[in-house]
């Protein structure tokens, strides 16, 4: 780790790769536009460093963020773990208070504000079909429950991992599935994709939208320049749609705030989102 860094008061995103991350481009804007002396950069690292660099990172009062495939591991690092995380199991955003490690999964706060914004109000009462069972689903689930869906459905392509993680959260609301073909003819308010199904342009689509009766509207959590196969065969069905820049926003703007512990400039990071996208 170069002393550097965190000389330069330096915020960090850790993880392992991190080369594609947008998250600098979009807090670095939100530092600029706030007037905020700090930069944010990201550094590739391997396990065996990750509590020497948030310890380092700690001395100076910083902090960063951490994706994957740490957020599981920094959650025996952290010294202060926020209900987000002690719920989910999972850590994105960690910062210094008193000299103590603080951590917050962002992705939680993230995602309902993307979804409050995509629904046009609260997901209360919603039959919802949420695809995988990585830590991006963990935060999407104990969004859900805590708005008061009306039933989950969890579907992904190994039914052992979709089973923990309803045992997890031990709540009757999240029915497991083994195969897509039980859905057929089924209706859905929301239909969630939180695989990776979607990062590459060659990657099928995580669920044929063909099976289902109706669907009120889906979320692809992959974002990218282009909309993604997920969304296209929505709309090319009639069914409203959107990727997930949205959340990568919201989640990078709670990130900001419990770093600084003052409003994040929305705006901001949206238009550098969007430009940034653009010209990707």
């Amino acid at each position: 780790m170069d002393s550097k860094m965190l000389a330069n008061d330096c915020f960090l995103l850790l993880g392992n790769p991190v080369k594609h991350s947008l998250s600098p481009l979009i807090q670095n804007a939100a530092f600029k536009s706030e007037r905020v002396p700090r930069i944010y950069d990201k550094f590739c690292c391997e396990e065996s460093d990750l509590e020497k660099i948030m310890r380092g990172l700690a001395e100076f009062g910083l902090g960063g963020n951490v994706t994957v495939p740490y957020k599981e591991t920094v959650v025996n690092i952290i010294d202060q773990a926020s209900e987000a995380v002690l719920r989910t199991g999972a850590c994105n955003t960690f910062w210094t208070k008193d000299g103590q490690i603080l951590g917050d999964n962002t992705d939680v706060e993230g995602f309902k504000r993307a979804c409050g914004s995509f629904l046009g109000g609260s997901p209360k009462g919603l039959k919802v079909l949420v695809l995988g069972a990585g830590g991006v689903v963990r935060a999407v689930l104990m969004s859900l429950l805590d708005d008061e869906v009306g039933e989950i459905i969890l579907l992904n392509r190994t039914w052992d991992r979709a089973k923990i993680i309803a045992d997890h959260f031990g709540n009757t609301k999240i029915k497991v599935v083994k195969s897509s073909q039980e859905l057929k003819g089924c209706e859905f308010d929301l239909i969630i994709n939180g695989t990776s199904l979607g990062l590459s342009p060659n990657d099928k689509v995580p669920f044929d939208l063909g099976l289902v009766s109706r669907v009120s509207g889906v979320m692809d959590l992959v974002y990218g320049k282009e909309l993604t196969r997920f969304v296209k065969s929505a709309k090319e069905r009639g069914f409203p749609g959107v990727g997930g820049t949205e959340m990568l926003l919201q989640q990078a703007a709670v990130s900001f705030e419990r770093w600084l512990d003052k409003p994040a400039p929305l705006d901001t990071m949206r238009r550098t989102l969007e430009d940034v996208l653009f010209e990707w």
